[in-house]
């Protein structure tokens, strides 16, 4: 994450596990009503039958009293035991010194072997905020050391178990989706250029479309202008809408500035999942849907056309409402030429490959499932239908290639058999067996060539870049700040 100056009242106040006293803060209010009182730590004491040395442990933050004795302190200072529970700290130097207190109790400052200090009114705020500086500091420095690939793999993990327990279907999107169509004036149908730009509108922001957008982004959003900046050239093969939809998705979702790899990741997928809500309405792609199933001709094709998406965004979409509205489980992928995993989710039964730490994202897919065996179809503008049969059943699925800078990707979603009824294309004579994850079905070579090429060939691989570089790092993986606050500075109004 990218170093920040830390806000100590923010710090200060941060909340504490539910069920628990703030034992620092409380303390610091104690002590800041003792002294506003022109009382001693023997005088406060005194008043409440107890050895001055544990009134300085409880105003230390280091012991936390009982609601008794708290009441007793209440009764002493003049004030309610709710005034001293209160979640603020009472003054910004208060607020600061709870913060370095805080900071050097944490993990991270115990593992460094440094002896705390012990913060007095000596220190003046300038020390005190070198200290929370660096603090903060060496707090990012591990979280960027742990900002792995096998970080990111388990917060795959971990969301696409949430995403499967929930059947993709997040209801809490879809009414925020349906509450901005509502207040644009949407009808029906697909949503406009027009009616997007009015989204923006409404929520406060204007668009702006410029040359030198920062190479590491698709978008920026200037909140403080409430500016959207864009690319004035657009790819051909992507949707103009989208962009928009996703720089003003986060405003909508109050995201605030991911913590982790696993909160921008979850943040990312709300992003999409929201984009895909505003531009392929639920009513409006339910009934599509439903009518398509009632006819037994469900397709990707059908749906991507009759909402101007790509065929990305329709599948995607179509595992949003596939099992929650039309009662069909449903799995999807998307798989590089390599043969690597981009992106997987399944809700059917349908056993990805996955690492040691659960992850199915770089994983190779097997070459006898439709998501690879597409690549060598001949027709590549035609979708390439197919039967696989596996141990947990058999699948059918409906594939299609898409382009990209990094190279062709295989984009596909599937059912179990007794769903197939539903979809057009069931009548393909494609077929393949898989018996993956066995090693002989895919994953070694016929015996008689490898014992003629056994120890008798050296390839050259081709390494990815990104198989030996570390995980972006920055607030926004991958996001030169640098470069976005210059930017920001070069286009803000004068």
């Amino acid at each position: 994450m990218t170093s920040t100056a830390a806000d100590p009242r923010t710090l200060a106040t941060a909340e504490p596990d539910e069920g628990t006293v703030d034992a620092l803060l409380l303390g610091r209010r104690i002590r800041s009503l003792r002294v506003a009182r022109g009382m001693t730590l023997e005088q406060l004491g005194a008043a409440i039958d107890r050895a001055p040395s544990q009134v300085s442990t409880i105003e230390n933050g280091k012991r936390e009293p009982r609601l008794s004795m708290l009441r007793q302190i209440a009764v002493a200072l003049g004030t309610t035991t709710d005034d001293l529970l209160h979640d603020e700290a009472p003054s910004e130097r208060a607020a600061l010194e709870i913060a370095v207190e805080r900071a050097q109790r944490g993990p991270v400052f115990s593992a460094l072997g440094i002896d705390p200090i012990r913060v007095s009114k000596g220190h003046s705020d300038d020390t005190l905020r070198t200290i929370l500086a660096l603090a903060t500091e060496v707090e990012r420095l591990h979280r960027e050391r742990a900002a792995t690939p096998e970080e990111a793999r388990r917060a795959n993990a971990s969301l696409r178990a949430t995403m499967r327990a929930k059947d993709n279907y997040f209801p809490e999107l879809e009414a925020q989706a349906k509450k901005l169509l509502a207040a644009v004036g949407h009808t029906g149908g697909p949503v406009s250029q027009q009616l997007v730009g009015d989204m923006a509108n409404h929520l406060g922001f204007t668009l702006h479309y410029v040359g030198d957008l920062p190479h590491s982004t698709r978008s920026v959003t200037d909140s403080r202008n409430g500016r959207i900046y864009l690319p004035t050239s657009q790819s051909a093969s992507r949707d103009s809408r989208s962009p928009v939809v996703q720089a003003f998705a986060s405003h909508v979702l109050g995201h605030s500035e991911p913590t982790s790899y696993a909160d921008f990741l979850r943040q990312r997928v709300e992003t999409n999942y929201l984009t895909a809500a505003i531009l392929l309405p639920e009513s409006d792609a339910v009934r599509f849907l439903t009518e398509a199933k009632n006819f037994r001709r469900i397709s990707m094709e059908d749906l991507r056309d009759a909402f101007a998406v790509s065929y990305e965004t329709a599948a995607h979409r179509f595992t949003n409402l596939a099992t929650a509205r039309l009662g069909i489980p449903v799995h999807f992928t998307k798989v590089h030429e390599s043969g690597t995993i981009v992106k997987a989710y399944s809700n059917d039964g349908v056993k990805h490959p996955t690492d040691a730490l659960g992850a199915v994202e770089g994983t190779t897919v097997c070459r006898k499932w439709t998501a690879f065996t597409v690549f060598a179809a001949e027709d590549r503008f035609s979708p390439w239908y197919q039967y696989t049969d596996n141990p947990n059943g058999t699948y059918w699925c409906t594939s299609r290639i898409e382009k990209a800078k990094e190279g062709d990707y295989s984009v596909t979603v599937g059912v179990p058999f007794e769903h197939v009824k539903w979809f057009r294309g069931r009548e393909t004579a494609n077929r393949s067996q898989s018996s993956c994850p066995d090693d002989g079905c895919c994953k070694s070579a016929p015996s008689e060539l490898a014992e003629k090429w056994e120890h008798q060939s050296w390839p050259a691989a081709r390494t990815p870049t990104s198989l030996l570089a570390a995980l972006p790092t920055g607030t926004f993986p991958g996001v030169d700040q640098v470069e976005v606050y210059r930017f920001l500075e070069a286009h803000a109004p004068a």
